[in-house]
């Protein structure tokens, strides 16, 4: 992954709803991608958004290439690409522990406490 995919990335998560919208698909994965997601009226009604402001964010994940769509019926279904997501996070850690990434996969991170 270049650096200007990266920021472009972090830029669309770098938003509370971004990043909300984005760990409820997280959360509707299913490995077939016939299934799992989440449609976007289903997505604004479980997170208390307006559909344009939905509509606004969900362009953002997709444009970064954090989300794909697909038509069912009169929904679209949102979910999570995932190979993008293993992207970034290797990108994180390619060069972890000066390239010795059986170090850093072996020693486990304490979980932060979040605010």
């Amino acid at each position: 992954m270049k650096t200007n995919d990266a920021v472009e990335v972090f830029a669309a998560l770098a938003q509370d709803t971004r990043l909300d919208v984005f760990r409820l698909l997280v959360k509707s994965h299913d490995p077939d991608p016939s299934k799992g997601g989440l449609a976007a009226g289903e997505i604004a009604s479980r997170m208390g958004i307006a559909p344009a402001t939905l509509s606004f964010h969900l362009k953002e994940l997709a444009r970064a290439g954090l989300l794909v769509s697909r038509k069912d019926g009169r929904s679209i279904i949102y979910r999570v690409q995932f190979d993008k997501v293993s992207a970034i996070a290797n990108f994180l850690l390619e060069d972890c522990c000066e390239g010795r990434c059986g170090v850093c996969v072996s020693t486990s991170v304490p979980e932060t406490e979040t605010a």
